[in-house]
Order: structure tokens, then C-alpha cells, then sequence
């Protein structure tokens, strides 16, 4: 039986409910894998008000916090993920090539 294989991509992503700021980087986050890392990412989404020794543990100091496991070297960028190419940048994702009409 074959085994299934991981994705190659773990993100995790850190925030503190579901405020609109944290909605917002999941949505932007999400939006990002889709086109870039498709079939390829998995996404865990942390809530550090349920879980705040995760926080402690990752040293994260500032809300929400996108971290990035694998592939290593973990990477990390704050805020809500809205500048795309930023984001791409930052976690050295190399940009989906973009399609012809």
C-alpha cells in the first residue's frame, strides 16, 4: 500500500481569534498557497488564546505571525499577508509563472 506523502510546504500561522486582521491573513494566506504552492502546502492555523505555550515555545512576539517549517530554514513574516510579493519574498517561494490568454 502506498504511503502518502506530506506536503512539502508547513506553514503555521499564529493569531489571537478570529479578529478581522487575523481573517484576513488566513484568507490572504490561503490565497497565496493556492496559486503558488497548489497541492503542495499545508496550512495550521494557531490560535494562541486556546494554545498560548505554542507562542511561548516559538517565540512569537507579535500578531498574527506566519511561520514557515518546511522547507527549512524556517522563515517568518508578521502582519496580514496582504503585500503578495512581500510574502513570496519572504518565505523565498518562487512565484507562480503567470499564464498566457
Amino acid at each position: 500500500m502506498p504511503r502518502s506523502r506530506k506536503p512539502e510546504w508547513l506553514l503555521q500561522l499564529y493569531i489571537a481569534g478570529e479578529t478581522p486582521r487575523a481573517m484576513s491573513a488566513l484568507g490572504n494566506l490561503r490565497a497565496i498557497c493556492e496559486e503558488h504552492l497548489p497541492d503542495m502546502h499545508q496550512i495550521e492555523v494557531i490560535d494562541i488564546r486556546k494554545n498560548p505555550s505554542r507562542a511561548e515555545c516559538d517565540q512569537i512576539i507579535a500578531l498574527p505571525t506566519l511561520v514557515r517549517r518546511r522547507p527549512p530554514p524556517a522563515r517568518t513574516v508578521v502582519g496580514n499577508l496582504s503585500d503578495i510579493n512581500k510574502v513570496l519574498a519572504s518565505l523565498d517561494i518562487r512565484p507562480a509563472k503567470t499564464r498566457s490568454p
